[in-house]
């Protein structure tokens, strides 16, 4: 019998006026080191998080894109990012209603990065009285 196909990661590819620009975002305002860059292409990291800028020069493209990166310590993570001034103005860290604890970074292209956290699963006990 065959095994069935597992997904193991993704690696959002987000648009980029300027690559350049946009990867010292990511290393100076959010912690990324950059892999590997060229002029119209880039891959940066953060952990076992990896994220890939594509040069594009039409904002419209990059207003409209967006990716999700779940994270564990999230109240860690935004309040670092709050030092860094790089929350987006009306995404406060919140409990949504899917159950995700969730802030959202703009990038300097207008890309949506929406940092997630699962809540901590809860122990059900068994009654047995």
């Amino acid at each position: 019998m065959n095994a069935m196909p597992k997904f193991l990661s993704a690696i959002p590819v987000l648009p980029a006026a300027d690559i350049a620009a946009t990867t010292t975002f990511y290393e100076q305002q959010l912690g990324f080191t950059t892999d590997f860059q060229s002029v119209d292409y880039a891959s940066l990291r953060r952990g076992s998080i990896q994220l890939h800028l594509w040069q594009c020069r039409d904002r419209q493209i990059a207003e409209n894109s967006r990716c999700r990166i779940n994270v564990s310590g999230i109240t860690q993570l935004y309040d670092e990012y709050q030092t860094q001034n790089v929350i987006h103005p009306s995404s406060v860290l919140s409990t949504e209603p899917w159950g995700l604890r969730e802030f959202t970074v703009l990038d300097p292209n207008g890309n949506c990065v929406i940092f997630a956290e699962s809540p901590a699963p809860t122990t059900r006990r068994d009654r047995t009285d």
